[in-house]
């Protein structure tokens, strides 16, 4: 079974949230499950850096004005082929995939992401240059929301299509003028086609041309077919109600693996949970907080947002500050969050520590070192943070949302009874439900035996890619059927 797997970020090699997560995990995965996976790719600086292997594929005319070169690499330590989109003017630039340095949207993007969704159509079929041609193609997100409609365009393929929602809140839209320059046609610029509120919707092509559509979790793909998590494409997703289906993603687990982490500065596992105490001493030094294993750490890692209910945590924090809580914040956004973070910090600097932007090693050693992980999402399509928690020993606080509901077991007298609990579900999202909940969890923290009991429930949990995996191949047969 060959598929190509498209996604405008793969960690490695560029990264800005969960996405790249999943496109750098997810293929490996697959290629241990006997499928013949390439990943596309964008050529961004960072990743004609990082991969190995470059060799020239050839040339492809994308639009009358835009051609690319393709290079075949691999990903570092692991097998992995990936194919990179080269063009200079398009991705070789200072920012990130999708910013300016000063943090505004690239005004090309249209381009940028539609030249990526055009070669993905392009390479599903024979090229004099490429004789592998995929049985499927596996679109992710908004920026390869175009591939199923170029291939219904060229109409020559015998590949499916697959688009799996990481966000649908994220669903490129763009004004009407890029039509012409992308090459689509105006007869589809309507409510059966890309149109959305007068504007090409890339994630709605994706939808509405795909063949099959995937979430990364099995409530998440009943909630936007909801109008309070749809973002207005509910009607749509209602439709096409059969064709969707809801695979809760796993974590690398070697990657994220407390056993064997270079980022820490002790190691543990399940049967010896002692490192990790050392570990916590050493984050609260590095964050030059009152290293006291007494003191609850609380951890938060995330985009700093109104999505991630991080305004109702500001809320909390002064009660929870009185009760002696620690809190270590990793994370960058809206930049009113992050002012309210900082102000905490140093108003209160042996019990908060906030590090603005992205820190891989950082947010490492925060799973390991924090007591609790917090992650109060208005909603969540998966999530990985609490999968990391479950990993690290760290039973994480969670909203009753998306991935969190799938994959987090609220502790209760019968939870710990049966050995199923594993951390901690909110109810609502709101102030008075999250204190509630944190206060629970921290008077079961102070009971060291039923705390170690959680500890272990979450870090025998597969949280791996296997699973998942398998969920896919089966879903990429009833495609090919």
């Amino acid at each position: 079974m060959r598929v190509l797997f498209v996604s405008s970020e793969v960690f490695p090699l560029i990264k800005t949230g969960g996405l790249a997560d999943v496109s750098g995990a997810l293929p490996a995965a697959l290629k241990t499950s006997d499928v013949d996976v390439k990943c596309l790719i964008p050529g961004y600086t960072s990743v004609l850096e990082k991969v190995e292997n470059k060799t020239h594929l050839g040339t492809l005319e994308v639009f009358n004005n835009i051609s690319c070169e393709l290079i075949s690499a691999t990903i570092p330590n692991t097998k992995v082929e990936v194919i990179i989109i080269k063009h200079a003017g398009l991705y070789e630039r200072d920012g990130g995939p999708y910013t300016h340095p000063h943090g505004h949207d690239w005004s090309d993007n249209p381009m940028r992401f539609g030249v990526l969704s055009k070669v993905a159509s392009l390479l599903s079929i024979y090229q004099s240059f490429w004789s592998w041609v995929p049985d499927i193609v596996h679109c992710n997100d908004w920026q390869t929301g175009l591939t199923p409609y170029y291939m219904r365009q060229q109409g020559i393929t015998d590949a499916k299509t697959l688009l799996s929602i990481h966000n649908i809140a994220f669903q490129g839209n763009f004004e009407q003028h890029w039509i012409q320059s992308l090459g689509l046609s105006p007869i589809d610029f309507q409510i059966d086609g890309f149109e959305f509120y007068q504007q090409v919707s890339f994630l709605k092509a994706g939808i509405f041309y795909a063949d099959q559509i995937s979430t990364v979790s099995p409530t998440y793909a009943l909630e936007i077919q909801t109008e309070a998590f749809g973002f207005g494409l509910e009607g749509l997703l209602q439709i096409r109600s059969k064709d969707i289906t809801g695979i809760l993603n796993g974590i690398d687990t070697d990657e994220w693996n407390p056993e064997a982490d270079p980022y820490l500065p002790s190691t543990y596992s399940e049967k010896k949970l002692a490192g990790k105490s050392q570990v916590k001493t050493a984050l609260q030094e590095a964050l030059h907080l009152t290293a006291d294993s007494k003191k609850p750490l609380l951890g938060i890692v995330s985009r700093l947002t109104h999505q991630k209910g991080l305004d109702i945590l500001i809320e909390s924090m002064p009660e929870l500050i009185e009760l002696g809580c620690q809190f270590a914040v990793l994370g960058g956004g809206e930049k009113s969050f992050e002012a309210q973070f900082l102000a905490y910090a140093e108003q209160y600097p042996n019990q908060v520590a906030v590090t603005i932007g992205y820190n891989e090693p950082l947010s490492h050693l925060i799973m390991a070192g924090a007591d609790i992980f917090i992650m109060p999402s208005r909603f969540e399509p998966c999530g990985l943070n609490q999968l990391y928690g479950l990993r690290y020993g760290t039973p994480p606080v969670v909203s009753n949302t998306g991935g969190l509901a799938d994959s987090i077991c609220h502790t209760n007298d019968e939870t710990i009874k049966n050995n199923t609990a594993t951390g901690f579900v909110i109810e609502n999202v709101n102030k008075m439900s999250l204190l509630v909940t944190i206060k629970q969890a921290l008077s079961i923290w102070n009971d060291q035996k039923t705390w170690k009991k959680i500890q272990k429930n979450g870090m025998k949990k597969d949280v791996g890619w296997k699973h998942s995996a398998n969920a896919y191949v089966e879903l990429y047969k009833k495609l090919l059927n």
